[in-house]
């Protein structure tokens, strides 16, 4: 299996999806212009790795802004995440947050209560 990888943008996130590894990583801004056509080539290629998913799977999560038609797809990514735990595998999300973005700390525990992954919410060091 491919990995995928998207370079960031000023409008769209850096997205380094390694299927060898099972390091999952997305960060930086997310206010694309067509949300859909931006995330779903990645909710495509989160279908396939869930076929080949490893024993551990680690998504690190360092968005400093995303919008509200991002949230639903950053929502779609951790629901097909959920599918790989619950198929026997482990499965941690690591949210950073920077140390006065106290919204985004508050986002990232919103998102652990809803989704029922694993989180670990973590001051990004400088």
């Amino acid at each position: 299996m491919t990995n995928i990888e998207i370079e960031g943008t000023k409008q769209t996130p850096a997205i380094s999806f390694n299927a060898s590894t099972g390091v999952l990583k997305l960060s930086g801004r997310s206010i694309p212009e067509n949300t859909f056509e931006f995330f779903n080539p990645v909710l495509l290629w989160l279908d396939e790795y869930n076929l080949v998913a490893k024993d551990e799977t680690i998504i690190n999560v360092k968005l400093e802004y995303f919008n509200t038609s991002s949230s639903k797809y950053i929502l779609e990514i951790f629901k097909r995440l959920k599918g790989i735990l619950n198929d026997g595998k482990k499965v941690s999300v690591k949210w950073y947050y920077d140390e006065d973005d106290e919204e985004m700390m508050e986002t990232g525990e919103d998102y652990q209560d809803v989704s029922g992954l694993p989180f670990e919410i973590l001051v990004i060091e400088d």
